[in-house]
């Protein structure tokens, strides 16, 4: 994938449709460890020991649709170029953890892309799913959810289109503020 937060969508989207009703998002950039840290945990459907040891290899998907799974391998072919790597940790009923690390500076990192922009996109498809989104910038902290907003506007969809804007807003304004715009 071209960008990072391209997989933050992909993995995401995965916990939906695996009936998530609670996806979480932790990212973390550390500058002084050199990592990007990205954490993905659900409580999904979750998925059996043989699945797991086999998910991270291409075209491995428990998906009726399409026969194609690349989304989980790229995500790991990606952390591995740039020195880091990727961890499923899953149980059938409870739920799925992916976290997956990357190589803060290293030259084959992707840019990170538009995160605020990728948990915008969630929120809106998926206006009846709960997300917690953590933004961890060298320590400062953004933390975004729609449990508490869909509380506030209640019994307003989240996709509601002044909903849908200050969420937008809301998201770009504060992920810009924790590290100034100069990240990619």
């Amino acid at each position: 994938m071209r960008e990072l937060s391209d997989n933050i969508m992909d993995i995401a989207q995965n916990s939906i449709s695996a009936g998530a009703s609670l996806t979480q998002v932790h990212v973390k950039v550390s500058h002084q460890d050199d990592r990007i840290t990205f954490v993905f945990q659900d409580d999904g459907c979750g998925m059996k020991e043989e699945m797991v040891k086999t998910v991270l290899e291409p075209f491995t998907t428990s998906r009726k649709t399409r026969k194609v799974g690349l989304g989980l391998p790229l995500l790991k072919q990606t952390a591995e170029m740039t020195g880091g790597d990727v961890t499923i940790q899953s149980a059938v009923g409870v739920g799925t953890v992916v976290t997956a690390t990357f190589g803060l500076g290293h030259i084959d990192r992707p840019p990170m892309g538009d995160v605020a922009g990728a948990w915008f996109s969630l929120v809106v498809m998926n206006p009846d799913s709960d997300f917690l989104f953590t933004y961890d910038y060298d320590g400062k902290t953004f933390t975004f959810d729609t449990r508490v907003i869909r509380e506030t506007v209640a019994p307003l969809p989240l996709n509601q289109m002044e909903i849908a804007g200050w969420i937008q807003d809301c998201l770009s304004t504060e992920i810009n503020e924790l590290h100034g715009g100069n990240f990619s």
